[in-house]
């Protein structure tokens, strides 16, 4: 366990002034100390690293602000970045530095975080850690150069913001890129609770409620899924167990709807080709709660990217994509009309595309789809591409990230606290630095590391977002390379809110 103090992770929003706490995921004051915070001389002299001969200036804006949308066949009002969720899709060649003006017209302070990517830390959008937030009717301006090629995508990290509309993708091109496919989709997962009778934060106070004191009839302290089998406990209706024999507790919410982008499936998107060409899918979980197991009917994919990094091609009937992780795969198309399907993991419910190749009658939205049965992946069943395979050598320093948390009290924990009281994680630039997450819980926890790509050490597989299952350790490498302060959660944004979250804190040379 790290020895450093609470008050090294708050000394490294040295520069922020003024900063306001928005809720676990942002509590942090100004103060001054030895580490390296995102107004340093490193975090500068790493962004003008990254910078290369020959690279564009793209420019975006972003309005988040409240909206009508249609999921198809009922509007909801809710916040997303557009009139439609995802939001606008951005683009830019690796090595590009990307300017995007975001203008605040929601009721409430926000912040927009890169998930994946590794950018700059004053950029990160973190509030409390990397900036100030963005207050009701004010703007800030994020400029970074993106580095690495891969599907990438943005949300707040402010509150439960994640768990509206709040999210869209960036997809970072590879000038090297071979193509080798007819078409591209970018096919977004999510689950959706707002404007349903119910927002976010209320579904969030619902839980906390729910949990009390503690004390629901002498089970204090339970673990999530101990005697519950993983029961949504926000007073929402269906009161169902939630397992999963992949990932045994799949999650706290029983939603009204999953959607694919942005469509439910009772009126759901058409993703259209022609037979036999070959379609390279860029997958996204922007769910809040919920792990998708992905299928098409009558299809197997290929799985070619996992979060952003190439993998050694391998096929499979279905994938299971938890919270926050991304992968890319290519499938080669029959003749007629087939069922993307997303199916809620341990959950009642399914997400539904459409793709069609010829005429024919739509599937329902309870379609059987043999695949969901077969083979199924998981990011932990990848190899890396030997052209990203992390270089081999001595590990500098350890660190375990212990998962806890119980229903009741809804608390959530990283070795045996919540942000910001948890204990920050210290790295000095330019060690290898191996985290051990042990999951001493009976749920599934999507782990994330922001602003790094770290290696799994059985297999090698790159990423910045990994399943960690009940009862099971798993160990990453990474490279400390990119000075800053650096949010370390669960992306059950639920989780993260009410606790399970540090801060992977570089320090300053003596």
């Amino acid at each position: 366990m790290s020895e450093i103090t609470r008050r090294a992770v708050l000394r490294g929003a040295a520069g922020l002034a003024g900063v306001a706490a928005l809720g676990g995921l942002a509590s942090c004051s100004r103060s001054t100390g030895s580490v390296l915070g995102p107004g340093s001389d490193a975090v500068a002299t790493a962004e003008a690293a990254r910078r290369v001969k020959g690279g564009q200036l793209v420019r975006a804006r972003l309005t988040p602000r409240p909206v009508t949308l249609d999921l198809g066949g009922r509007a909801v009002r809710t916040w997303a970045y557009g009139e439609t969720a995802p939001g606008p899709l951005l683009r830019a060649t690796a090595g590009d530095v990307l300017r995007v003006d975001v203008g605040n017209q929601l009721p409430a302070a926000t912040s927009v975080h890169w998930h994946g990517l590794a950018l700059r830390n004053d950029m990160d959008g973190v509030p409390g850690m990397t900036q100030d937030p963005i207050a009701a009717g004010g703007s800030f301006r994020y400029e970074f150069t993106v580095p690495d090629p891969g599907t990438y995508f943005y949300h707040p990290h402010s509150g439960v913001q994640l768990d509206r509309g709040l999210y869209g993708v960036l997809v970072v091109d590879d000038p090297a890129e071979p193509g080798r496919y007819d078409k591209e989709w970018v096919v977004v997962l999510d689950d959706w609770v707002d404007g349903t009778g119910r927002s976010p934060d209320q579904v969030l106070a619902d839980l906390q409620q729910a949990g009390g004191d503690g004390s629901m009839g002498g089970m204090a302290g339970m673990d999530h899924g101990s005697m519950m089998g993983g029961s949504m406990m926000g007073g929402m209706p269906g009161m169902e167990g939630m397992q999963s024999p992949l990932l045994g507790g799949a999650g706290d919410i029983a939603y009204p709807h999953y959607v694919v982008n942005g469509r439910a499936a009772t009126d759901p998107v058409t993703l259209a080709a022609k037979p036999g060409q070959r379609v390279r899918v860029r997958f996204v979980n922007a769910g809040s709660d919920t792990a998708f197991r992905v299928a098409v009917g009558g299809h197997r994919m290929t799985v070619t990217h996992s979060d952003g990094f190439p993998v050694t091609p391998v096929p499979t009937d279905a994938l299971l994509i938890g919270m926050g992780e991304r992968f890319d795969v290519t499938l080669t198309l029959s003749d007629g009309v087939f069922p993307l399907v997303a199916s809620a993991e341990g959950k009642k419910g399914r997400g539904l595309a459409v793709i069609r190749t010829a005429p024919g009658r739509r599937p329902f939205a309870d379609v059987p789809v043999p695949e969901l049965s077969g083979q199924t992946l998981l990011g932990t069943d990848l190899f890396p591409s030997d052209s990203v395979r992390l270089e081999r050598r001595s590990t500098d320093r350890r660190h375990d990230l212990v998962l806890g948390g119980s229903m009741a009290p809804y608390r959530w924990t990283l070795n045996g606290k919540t942000f910001p009281d948890s204990e920050p994680l210290p790295v000095m630039q330019g060690e290898r630095v191996r985290l051990r997450f042990v999951n001493q819980t009976m749920m599934f926890h999507p782990m994330h590391v922001h602003g790094h790509t770290f290696a799994l050490t059985r297999g090698g597989t790159r990423k910045d977002t990994v399943v960690v299952r009940p009862m099971q350790a798993l160990e990453v490498d990474l490279d400390a390379d990119n000075p800053g302060q650096w949010a370390t959660h669960c992306h059950n944004i639920y989780h993260a809110e009410t606790g399970m979250m540090t801060t992977l804190s570089y320090q300053a040379q003596e």
